[in-house]
């Protein structure tokens, strides 16, 4: 009888537990859950200033995607509503896009490793050089 009980408690903490969050998953992985294969066009928004750049050379895109595809994204425990974001983010592809900031996807706030802060604002910057 214990070890019935013990396998139902187990069983019952692991199905508790995947449905809890989605777990860590590369950039990469979320855009590709929204069904965007080939992106076409990038738009940075800085939050502090509202301005924004956007990138449609495939060169520059392709760049900037290589950057940021494998940064690991870990759901924080904290989940209680911010205000503000640094960078929004969206990635086109001919049909769909897909929005994000640095610390929320999907309604979902995330600590990113490597941070891709600052990933994200010397890219900018160096957007500012060249246009």
């Amino acid at each position: 009888m214990k070890k019935i009980l013990f396998l139902i408690l187990l069983v019952s903490l692991f199905l508790v537990s995947a449905c809890t969050n989605e777990g860590t998953q590369s950039l990469e992985a979320f855009y590709k859950d929204s069904k965007i294969e080939s992106i076409d066009k990038v738009v940075i928004q800085d939050g502090s200033t509202g301005a924004s750049k956007t990138i449609t050379k495939q060169e520059q895109i392709n760049e900037f995607i290589s950057l940021i595809k494998d940064i690991k994204f870990t759901p924080q425990d904290n989940q209680e509503k911010l205000i503000g974001w640094r960078y929004g983010i969206t990635l086109f592809d001919s049909e769909r896009e897909f929005n994000f900031t640095l610390s929320e996807i999907n309604n979902t706030y995330y600590d990113s490793n490597p941070d891709i802060y600052p990933i994200v604002e010397n890219y900018y910057k160096q957007l500012e050089i060249v246009e």
